[in-house]
């Protein structure tokens, strides 16, 4: 793939990628969800990197969607456009590795929904969250509806998405938005230790561990712990990865996965 809006690095085993399009505030476009797939299916296939991080270039993560190509668009047009943002973002979730969102500026619309798409989200003091459709007559077309009530209940949910109100990271920390936040000048090096610290566990266990968290969440409770209870058998046996960490536990010495 020929990359023209995504820089992806690769440093300790872990794939950072950053949307480079300030000109433009890092809008979402047709070629933007062109090149992450692509990124996502690269970085899939490569089996040495264990964490995807995704980050923006300038003052914003991503400050929406581009709303220069959506404005002569007919219905049609404009659910397949929702269409094609939305199956990008399920790519995300459906990654093996976890993804994180390290957000750097504004995340605005589309900008949020590729963060909510990721598993967890850091964010600098400067960030700014919101979701602004109604201000344009629009609703969210990348699955805000469905994520954001998921992640900071209805009632938040329900207020960022009708009074198009844009919060700062303090807000987004207290409502469970993100996990972290921290000064921008640190948030990458931070960003880089969380996912240096996640790198280091049992990888097949950190694949696991998101697989059974996702598919839990959407299952009947009995059902998911059924599921995990399989999920934790299969780490067992000769040679298996439960085997070598709980081995290298009781001779207290780092595993060696």
């Amino acid at each position: 793939m020929d990359y023209q809006i995504l820089n992806i690095g690769l440093q300790d085993g872990i794939a950072i990628v950053t949307i480079n399009r300030p000109e433009a505030m890092n809008a979402l476009n047709t070629r933007f969800f062109m090149e992450m797939d692509a990124a996502i299916k690269e970085v899939s296939s490569k089996p040495e990197i264990k964490v995807m991080v995704i980050t923006g270039s300038g003052k914003a993560f991503v400050a929406g969607a581009d709303i220069a190509e959506m404005v002569n668009k007919n219905p049609e047009e404009g659910s397949a456009f929702s269409r094609t943002g939305q199956n990008t973002f399920r790519s995300l979730e459906k990654m093996e590795i976890p993804v994180i969102a390290a957000i750097n500026g504004f995340a605005l619309g589309g900008g949020l929904e590729l963060a909510m798409g990721c598993d967890f989200r850091i964010a600098s003091t400067k960030a700014k969250f919101g979701q602004p459709e109604v201000n344009l007559g629009l609703i969210p077309g990348y699955a805000a509806t469905q994520r954001l009530s998921r992640l900071v209940g209805m009632g938040d949910a329900l207020y960022l998405l009708m009074s198009a109100e844009m919060i700062g990271a303090d807000e987004a920390l207290r409502i469970g938005l993100v996990q972290k936040v921290f000064e921008p000048e640190v948030l990458m090096e931070e960003v880089m230790k969380i996912s240096k610290t996640i790198a280091a566990k049992g990888p097949l266990a950190i694949k696991k561990v998101k697989a059974v968290t996702r598919k839990g969440f959407l299952m009947d409770f009995d059902k998911g712990s059924e599921l995990e209870a399989e999920q934790f058998g299969t780490l067992f046996g000769k040679g298996s990865e439960g085997e070598k960490g709980m081995k290298a536990f009781l001779e207290k010495r780092k595993p060696e996965w």
